[in-house]
């Protein structure tokens, strides 16, 4: 048996796809991408940071001064091929910044500690 961890059915299926080199139907990276964001969500439950994938999610977490209108004062915002490849350890947080794959700004916005999923 693989030590390797197993994701939901759908995130499982969208890594598998990737595996074979193929691109993902887009409904089901959608879900992928929410599945991985809902999970953020309910691991840094709070409302200092805005994670954005669009077009398909966007949500807050971590602990921290509450946002409540206009543009928060950290975001973090990848594309969902990247936010998969950070959520599941394929790629890591500081890889990602580096290559240019994450916009991140304000001083709570490195998701680094919470990563992989």
């Amino acid at each position: 048996m693989s030590n390797a961890p197993r994701y939901s059915g759908t995130v499982q299926t969208v890594l598998d796809v990737l595996d074979a080199g193929l691109d993902p139907d887009r409904l089901l990276l959608r879900d992928a991408v929410r599945d991985l964001l809902a999970d953020l969500r309910s691991r840094a439950p709070g409302r200092s940071v805005e994670v954005r994938v669009p077009p398909y999610g966007a949500i807050q977490c971590i602990e921290g001064p509450r946002h409540t209108r206009g543009t928060p004062p950290n975001v973090v915002e990848t594309d969902p091929i990247t936010w998969l490849e950070i959520a599941t350890g394929r790629k890591s947080w500081h890889e990602a910044v580096t290559a240019g794959k994450i916009r991140a700004s304000g001083v709570r916005a490195d998701l680094s500690p919470y990563l992989p999923l």
